[in-house]
């Protein structure tokens, strides 16, 4: 799937217009999952301001988790489960290129793919299906144009189909009980 990214800015005389239009330069491609495709659309810190800059925020990303008042925009692209039950599938390899795709997000995997950020995430399926895994066994199908919003809750996402999911999701960073100033 090509995705498309469109970014405006203002010109001299405050009109409206195209600062950007191509491919999200930070789209990256697993070798070690086939079919797993993350791509990083934009970002913001808690100093962002407007009008923007030109400067493309997306490559000074050093965590893929916001910290509050930050966002980071991703369309994430899953493989069928069964990609993760193949003979050859190489764990440690595909946690090794996780950690080097996905700072900050990466370590927070556990071994069964379940994950919490401090972060409310508002999400959308673009295509396919894909299953929201929660504590307990609580699960949720989510199919084409379905919305979802997470609330810092450990979680896990499963593709229990036979061809790729596609999810577009933006991912606030929020405090938590033990945040400080």
């Amino acid at each position: 799937m090509h995705v498309r990214r469109v970014v405006t800015k203002h010109g001299s005389q405050g009109a409206a217009g195209f600062a950007e239009d191509g491919a999200v330069p930070r789209t990256d491609i697993f070798r070690t999952v086939p079919g797993l495709v993350s791509r990083m659309v934009w970002s913001t810190s808690a100093s962002t301001t407007v009008p923007f800059d030109g400067t493309d925020p997306t490559p000074l990303v050093t965590s893929f988790v916001p910290k509050p008042g930050e966002t980071r925009f991703l369309v994430l692209t899953f493989p069928p489960d069964s990609v993760f039950m193949s003979p050859d599938f190489d764990g440690p390899a595909a946690m090794a290129e996780n950690l080097a795709v996905s700072p900050g997000l990466a370590e927070r995997f556990e071994p069964d793919g379940k994950h919490q950020t401090p972060t409310v995430d508002y999400g959308i399926v673009l295509d396919g299906e894909i299953w929201m895994e929660l504590d307990d066994g609580n699960e949720a199908r989510l199919g084409q144009f379905d919305t979802f919003v997470q609330n810092a809750t450990r979680h896990a996402w499963r593709n229990k189909s036979d061809r790729p999911a596609t999810i577009a999701v933006v991912l606030v960073g929020a405090r938590t009980a033990d945040t400080t100033d």
